[in-house]
């Protein structure tokens, strides 16, 4: 090898280190800067940053009101046609309309009944008192009998339309709340967020739903009314009513009733609504509460 060449070789060899340091140096100085960029807090990037904390917390919170698969319910409010007297004594657990007569079940142990009531006047034309030790319940009218039942007695009752004499009794395991006939089953509620189905001859259990709005369980179920192929349930200790799709479970509607019944009216912290029938003749809904000097009969309207 000439020493003639080998300056060649250097000089190539020196270009070739020249020429592969320049990027290294590019890179350098881009670290360099967006470290400066991190340190100093640049607009874009904090703006950046917020966007999708926002995002993600907007996501939750949309997953945790309406999860994927649910049906959020209609918004309904009432609207009072006319109000009727009720017996201020009377704590009702159920309510029945048939052929121009109110049906009711009244609760608490000692004062439990079945009346038969005029509308208009508020007059208990006819009342059976249950047995001291039974607290009633809900109660519905299947195949020409009133059926009702009780809270922990495990008991459902069937009593003569007319009379009110007893026919026969079913047993049932749990708490009895609310009752409702569909034309086919019974439809029952214990306080959870389930209805169960009954055969309304034997009483035995045929089915069951759970309930749920928006993808949540409703729980507290009470007072039950059958319209139209839907169930109507008041929730314990609250103003509220859900409309129900029994073969899916789903609330269809969430009806906002408070405002029925003027605080200073109110006698204690039991007195809530409970209490649905439906006057197939008006079409609307009759609701009162335990304890309340009134019944209201309502139409449905949009909330708002």
């Amino acid at each position: 090898m000439t020493a003639s060449e080998r300056p060649g070789r250097s000089s190539r060899g020196k270009g070739r280190q020249k020429r592969s340091a320049r990027p290294r140096e590019k890179r350098a100085d881009f670290v360099s800067s967006s470290k400066a960029q991190e340190r100093d807090g640049s607009p874009s990037v904090r703006a950046w940053v917020w966007a999708a904390i926002a995002a993600v917390a907007v996501g939750i919170l949309l997953w945790q009101l309406y999860p994927v698969g649910s049906t959020v319910p209609d918004a309904l409010s009432v609207r009072v046609v006319r109000s009727f007297p009720h017996d201020p004594e009377a704590f009702t657990q159920g309510l029945v309309w048939h052929e121009g007569k109110l049906y009711e079940s009244t609760g608490l142990e000692g004062r439990s009944s079945l009346r038969r009531v005029n509308l208009r006047t508020g007059a208990v034309e006819h009342r059976r008192a249950l047995d001291p030790d039974v607290f009633g319940e809900g109660l519905a009218l299947a195949a020409g009998h009133l059926i009702q039942l009780s809270w922990r007695s495990g008991k459902a009752f069937v009593w003569d339309l007319d009379t009110f004499e007893p026919v026969r009794e079913h047993e049932y395991r749990g708490e009895g709340w609310g009752l409702c006939y569909d034309g086919r089953r019974l439809i029952m509620s214990d306080g959870s967020a389930w209805l169960t189905f009954r055969d309304p001859d034997t009483f035995e259990q045929v089915g069951e739903v759970r309930v749920m709005r928006a993808g949540r369980p409703v729980r507290r179920l009470n007072e039950l009314e059958c319209v139209d192929g839907l169930v109507y349930a008041n929730v314990w200790m609250t103003d509220d009513i859900a409309r129900i799709d029994p073969e899916t479970g789903n609330v269809v509607a969430w009806i906002d009733a408070s405002g029925l019944l003027p605080a200073a009216e109110r006698q204690g912290t039991e007195d809530v609504l409970n209490g649905i029938a439906y006057r197939a003749d008006t079409g609307h809904l009759l609701l009162t509460g335990k304890l309340w000097p009134k019944i209201y009969e309502v139409e449905l309207i949009p909330a708002g």
